[in-house]
């Protein structure tokens, strides 16, 4: 399963990318907000220099002509994006038009198996299943990553899920048992993943001996020489 890293923050990205576990980028307005960064061609260049794998920008239209336009901008800038368009009616019409002139498409917003499936139809190239708003509201959202999962591979659609709204790394781990080909993930979930308690132990451990070795060692070869 391919990392992304759900964030408009460079200095993160940038970290995360050292790591060499990370295979693109999603953003959004609201992340795009908290990093207080205006200018989105500004923002996807920077992305770019960093991480190989596509990058996600979201259009703020919600008429379909709206978000080809936006889309076909975002298109023009040459680098490797996909464009986020909402689960709607207008959306749909616009990623039939965006996949026939070989635009990438990232459906976002999507809370159900019916919802993911017209997407694929339609020729998203992903689809993004918020799973930790739909465990907000009482319904495991990963059954949605499951079954999806399911259909495309039945069906041979080449639409890859993006398991999203990730919110602990459990749900990394899910989103790869149910069969997610992507999760994306804001970076201090990704940061956790890196991190266990007996990990930090085993390492304090080793070096404790190792001091412990090194300083016999030296006192042996003091005591030889008296």
């Amino acid at each position: 399963m391919k990392i992304f890293l759900d964030t408009a923050k460079v200095e993160e990205i940038k970290r995360a990318a050292e790591w060499g576990v990370v295979d693109g980028v999603t953003t959004n307005p609201s992340l795009l907000a908290r990093a207080g960064r205006a200018d989105v061609e500004a923002v996807v260049r920077e992305i770019a220099s960093l991480v190989d794998g596509p990058i996600s920008v979201e259009v703020i239209s919600t008429t379909a002509e709206g978000m080809i336009e936006e889309a076909r901008r975002i298109a023009s800038w040459g680098l490797n994006t996909a464009v986020k368009i909402p689960m709607t009616e207008e959306g749909l019409k616009a990623v039939r038009v965006l996949s026939r002139e070989g635009i990438k498409t990232n459906v976002t917003l999507v809370f159900s198996v019916s919802q993911g499936l017209l997407a694929a139809k339609a020729g998203a190239t992903f689809v993004s299943p918020f799973i930790g708003r739909l465990d907000d509201v009482s319904h495991e959202g990963m059954t949605l990553v499951r079954d999806l999962a399911g259909i495309f591979s039945r069906y041979g659609f080449s639409t890859e899920i993006i398991a999203a709204s990730i919110r602990h790394p459990l749900h990394v781990v899910e989103a790869a048992r149910a069969g997610a080909h992507i999760a994306t993930v804001p970076f201090g979930v990704l940061a956790q993943m890196v991190k266990h308690p007996l990990t930090d132990v085993g390492i304090q451990r080793f070096l404790e001996d190792w001091n412990r070795l090194t300083t016999e060692a030296l006192s042996a070869a003091g005591a030889s020489k008296v």
